[in-house]
């Protein structure tokens, strides 16, 4: 269930995105879209099993290993449950990962923001390979 106001929030937590320097860790791919979900919904912290744990790559896919996840793909079902049907079925605020099942974004709409070294990207949602419903 989504918190009053979410769809300010949601827009805030995009602005907000640009603003800050991309850290593995603290400011990441799957710590930010798991912020947002927190955001929107008031519910509890799903990344603070791994939030601060890691500062590389190489380190992330270590933690990912040691919580027992195989793939991105399998965090996001152990935390969120089973995915939507298609990706197709997203809606603004929900949670997705990307076609290579490497990086967890948000729905925008018709896009979906990922958050990379390079800064705060915006992909086709039919890009993404996963979405789940926040």
């Amino acid at each position: 269930m989504r918190a009053p106001g979410w769809e300010g929030r949601l827009a805030a937590a995009v602005e907000a995105a640009r603003a800050r320097p991309f850290a593995w860790g603290e400011h990441d791919c799957a710590t930010w879209a798991f912020g947002v979900r927190r955001e929107l919904t008031g519910g509890p912290d799903l990344a603070a099993a791994w939030r601060g744990r890691y500062r590389t790559a190489p380190g992330a896919a270590r933690v990912l290993r040691r919580l027992g996840w195989s793939s991105m793909a399998e965090a996001g079902r152990a935390l969120l449950g089973p995915p939507r049907a298609t990706v197709r079925q997203a809606g603004r605020g929900d949670l997705v990962l990307d076609g290579e099942g490497a990086a967890f974004g948000v729905c925008l709409g018709a896009r979906a923001a990922f958050l990379a070294p390079e800064g705060l990207s915006f992909r086709p949602l039919g890009s993404c390979s996963l979405a789940w419903r926040t």
